[in-house]
């Protein structure tokens, strides 16, 4: 593990078991926004490409896809967003709004990545990624979707099975604090339930192995809208008209065996008509399953991006 020497605002990472830390072979380090401590790790030089993870993931999530893109000259940046990961994390569920997290990582950008850079995001941190960009646009060189959302509902659609058992009082603050649920159930999500298991499940579990540091996966699957008048919808409509308006580059890698958002893809494509889009059969974390199909749209939109 190394940490940066000529940037004051980078602090040291919290350690890792040695199980996660072989398979991280990345630059680690943490930033202080907003009087929170962000984890933050780096592999690569070049031209920068941040990818954001989701909910109840972490960096950890994207480690196949920075080994594909290995020989590539870029520097991939990958934050925990907070209250996930090795990211400091709050124990008021009300801290964890859309907008506060849109503010956080957007600061967090400036810092770690204040040039053009190309943007990858999955589940949450689509949302989050595109309304942080709403107020930086001229600075997305590129764009790179795999399976999230990037704007409210659709008028009349119904909530997944898993955000109307998020919004079931008592049994889903006993399932997500008590029992560790969803984080304890990701192969679920798989296509291959293969492949989470053993120490990657672990690694996923690891973060959240405290209950008091539990209350992230619940308040974020509780950001997602059930209603028209719920608080995220304001910032899913900057993120949408943001992607909507974006004229560069894009890809859309989905997997179409996800039981939480595959039925989105064609909210995804209406909002992003001109990107490349590759369907793979994988889960919901298809980082794990189809990692190649990932970096291959990165270097796609890199190239057109001129930063290769």
């Amino acid at each position: 593990m190394r940490t940066p020497g000529a940037a004051p605002d980078r602090l040291a990472a919290p350690p890792l078991p040695e199980f996660i830390e072989r398979e991280l072979p990345f630059t680690r380090y943490a930033v202080a926004v907003g009087g929170l401590r962000l984890h933050v790790m780096e592999a690569g030089r070049g031209p920068t490409v941040v990818l954001l993870h989701g909910n109840p993931t972490w960096g950890f999530v994207w480690r196949k896809v920075v080994r594909e893109l290995g020989h590539d000259r870029l520097r991939i940046v990958l934050p925990d967003l907070v209250g996930l990961g090795l990211s400091d994390k709050p124990r008021d569920p009300a801290f964890h709004t859309l907008e506060n997290h849109a503010k956080l990582i957007g600061r967090l950008l400036d810092l770690v990545a204040p040039e053009p850079f190309l943007l990858g995001v999955h589940d949450w941190g689509g949302p989050i990624g595109l309304a942080a960009m709403a107020e930086r646009a001229g600075r997305l060189a590129g764009l790179v979707v795999t399976n999230t959302g990037v704007g409210p509902p659709r008028e009349g659609a119904r909530p997944t099975a898993f955000h109307r058992f998020a919004n079931l009082p008592l049994v889903s603050d006993a399932a997500f604090r008590l029992l560790g649920f969803p984080q304890n159930a990701l192969r679920f999500a798989q296509a291959d339930p293969a492949s989470i298991r053993g120490d990657v499940a672990r690694a996923y579990r690891w973060p959240l192995r405290r209950l008091r540091d539990r209350v992230a996966p619940l308040a974020l699957a509780r950001m997602v809208p059930v209603r028209a008048d719920h608080p995220s919808v304001p910032a899913l409509r900057r993120s949408l008209a943001f992607a909507t308006a974006f004229d560069g580059p894009a890809a859309v890698v989905w997997a179409e065996a996800d039981p939480v958002l595959g039925r989105a893809l064609r909210g995804v494509a209406t909002a992003l008509p001109r990107a490349v889009i590759t369907r793979v059969r994988a889960g919901h974390y298809l980082q794990e399953e189809a990692p190649g199909a990932i970096a291959d749209a990165v270097r796609d939109v890199a190239r057109r991006a001129g930063m290769l």
